[in-house]
């Protein structure tokens, strides 16, 4: 069931210092959300902390990780422990991986998959039933991704992990029909955002900086602002919408994947190759 009015409602996100998180905070704030904003990055909710206090709305920062168990539920006793249950629940916190499937070790397997999936299901596993039970219209974003319908060569762990959350939304969004609390699967497209700045850890040996500043450079001049996604997501919270396709080819590639695989195949590969992952 969508939330009528954001105004004096509660909005917890994690992955708020950055990104598509930090742009939700800020545009659900701008309608009179009070914002509880999860990051792993303290220093950077602050600045966040600030902006979000100057719209007139209380703003609650907590460092935590969302793969880990145990900090989620405290996460979710720490907020609703003065009865603050949230209105809406954003699941937004990701990282991804660039790197051909056998260029890559496991390791980044199992830590996107601890992030982009099990962050999700923390959060909703900690925080929906107190949302359940204090009745009224509450809703759910999860955030996947564009690559959750059309897979991309070189994300093969983040793909499957943004299937597995919009296969895990739709599953929720069936269980929870008999109560107010209604769920989006949110799928962006190619939104410019830190996800892309690969090095380091969440890149295979096989990845050279080049291919990393073409990837970059295609999504600026390609991509749209996260702005837009957190505008999509405030009217989502809304009208209850079950998936919003928000940015530059998210509804292109997910209603030709339902055209032709052989297509969106082909398509793939060469905006993969037009783009620096391939």
């Amino acid at each position: 069931m969508p939330v009528k009015t954001l105004r004096d409602k509660i909005v917890v996100i994690t992955g708020a210092a950055s990104g598509i998180g930090r742009a939700a905070a800020l545009a659900f704030a701008k309608r009179g959300a009070h914002i509880v904003a999860a990051d792993l990055n303290a220093g950077a909710l602050e600045p966040l902390g600030r902006g979000v206090t100057a719209l007139g709305v209380r703003f609650r920062p907590f460092t935590v990780d969302v793969a880990d168990e145990k900090a989620m539920k405290e996460f979710s006793a720490a907020v609703t422990a003065d009865g603050a249950v949230p209105d809406v629940l954003i699941n937004n916190a990701g990282i991804g991986y660039m790197g051909a499937f056998l260029d890559s070790d496991l390791a980044h397997w199992r830590r996107v998959l601890a992030v982009n999936v099990m962050g999700v299901v923390h959060g909703c596993y900690f925080f929906v039933p107190g949302m359940i039970a204090a009745g009224g219209p509450r809703h759910v974003l999860n955030v996947a991704s564009a690559a959750g319908n059309f897979p991309v060569p070189s994300l093969a762990a983040y793909s499957t992990s943004k299937a597995g959350v919009k296969s895990f939304s739709e599953v929720l969004r069936m269980e929870l029909r008999d109560t107010e609390v209604s769920v989006t699967t949110v799928c962006p497209g190619i939104i410019d955002t830190p996800i892309v700045s690969f090095s380091g850890t969440n890149a295979a040996p096989t990845v050279s900086a080049e291919r990393v500043a073409k990837l970059q450079a295609y999504y600026k001049t390609k991509g749209c602002s996260p702005d837009v996604v957190a505008e999509d997501m405030v009217r989502a919270s809304l009208d209850g919408r079950d998936m919003l396709l928000t940015g530059p080819s998210a509804k292109f590639g997910y209603y030709l994947t339902r055209l032709s695989p052989r297509l969106t195949r082909a398509a793939t590969i060469r905006i993969a190759q037009e783009s620096g992952y391939l």
